[in-house]
């Protein structure tokens, strides 16, 4: 089971959009039956196996075991990923385009980066896999505080300079054999995240 998969087909997202079968994939992150499941999902077990069929037939779940009891065959059935994302590539006829209007200030141009670069990972991830090969990746994750608006534009103008010598240092353009790589930085604020105080009550932190 992979801990994050990618949904690029429509029909896929469809599927895995219904409340019902949402719940059977995460119920599934542990391998189950259509009559283990029945009871957690309050269904009988003849709908439970139809909406396993369907998320199946797309390639969400996979059989892990049969098993016989009786004259009947139990099939135990395991989601293919802990975790899903819905690639743009399934809305494509609406999906954003970052080279329509690049600004670097525009938070909705962020955004149609982040499509991009999850449709993009996507596709990757499929053929590596298709491959057996690793795929080679790099990722930053962080937080800071900036204590003003004039600390985070600085921030923001030293981190471009930066970026654009190493790009200037290490862009190979013209060497043959060489593999180009998308590099993509973002900063945003972060969210605040809602916490319990010693009531229980979920109440705001502050950033």
């Amino acid at each position: 089971m992979h801990d994050v998969a990618v949904i690029a087909d429509p029909a896929a997202a469809e599927v895995s959009l219904d409340p019902v079968r949402a719940r059977l994939l995460a119920a599934l992150a542990e391998p189950g039956s259509a009559t283990s499941l029945a009871a957690g999902v309050g269904l009988t077990r003849q709908k439970i196996n139809y909406h396993l069929r369907a998320l199946e037939r797309h390639g969400l779940i996979e059989l892990v075991e049969e098993r016989r009891k009786g004259n009947c065959t139990e099939r135990v059935m395991r989601a293919t990923a802990a975790s899903y994302v819905i690639s743009p590539t399934a809305l494509a006829a609406v999906a954003p385009d970052p080279g329509r209007s690049p600004d670097r200030l525009s938070a909705r141009w962020m955004l149609a980066l982040a499509a991009r670069l999850v449709r993009e990972v996507g596709e990757l991830i499929t053929g590596a896999d298709a491959a057996k090969k690793r795929l080679a990746t790099f990722a930053i994750d962080s937080e800071v505080r900036f204590a003003s608006a004039a600390d985070r534009a600085a921030f923001a103008e030293e981190l471009t300079e930066a970026v654009t010598h190493l790009l200037a240092k290490y862009h190979a353009r013209d060497t043959e054999g060489g593999r180009d790589h998308r590099l993509i930085l973002a900063l945003h604020p972060s969210l605040r995240r809602a916490a319990p105080d010693d009531t229980g009550n979920r109440v705001t932190e502050e950033n």
